[in-house]
């Protein structure tokens, strides 16, 4: 296997963010050593089996408690030993049981500390700011409260939302693969 850094995906839907790292980062410096879903239908499941990176799959319906699943999560990650957990549309929030164990980093659509939580790209295309864009944040236990690695921005001026709204995803996936590289440099 070829040296690298180790990163392991955690998703939750079509794993487009992960994709992009697979495509950007696997095996050019990096290794996606493991990608974990706690959805068992998610389609990026394919992504993760047509570039041969295992597959762990713990289903979050399964568990009583946030904090069983982040036990769980955390005990399959440490198998694999990342040097970092990369949150790509894993929609969990985080207990302390996985915080304060594991060295993660998360994607934001918004321009942090605005617009935490969910439909942040439908706020921050309505808010009062010029322009909206996308954070990389360490994670932390508070949601989208961890510390601000780097941040795009997109201006909104004439965009329609849809524009807008592409516009973010497409820069989202530069931002986490930059920050990536950043972290682990």
């Amino acid at each position: 296997m070829a040296n690298g850094k180790k990163i392991a995906v955690l998703f939750s839907g079509k794993g487009s963010n992960f994709a992009y790292i697979v495509k950007t980062l696997h095996h050019k410096g990096f290794e996606v050593v493991v990608a974990l879903t706690n959805n068992p239908n998610a389609q990026g499941i394919e992504i993760a089996k047509e570039a041969s990176i295992p597959l762990e799959i713990i289903d979050s319906k399964t568990y009583e408690s946030r904090e069983a699943f982040d036990a769980a999560v955390v005990e399959c990650l440490k198998k694999y030993d990342p040097d970092l957990t990369v949150l790509a549309g894993f929609m969990r929030i985080l207990t302390p049981t996985f915080t304060d164990q594991i060295k993660s980093i998360n994607l934001h659509p918004s321009l942090l500390p605005r617009h935490k939580g969910l439909n942040a790209i439908e706020k921050s295309y309505k808010d009062e700011h010029t322009h909206g864009g996308a954070s990389v944040h360490y994670v932390t236990s508070e949601l989208d409260g961890g510390e601000v690695i780097l941040q795009k921005e997109v201006a909104k001026e004439g965009l329609s939302f849809e524009a807008y709204d592409k516009k973010v995803r497409s820069i989202e996936k530069e931002a986490l693969a930059e920050a990536i590289q950043k972290v682990l440099s």
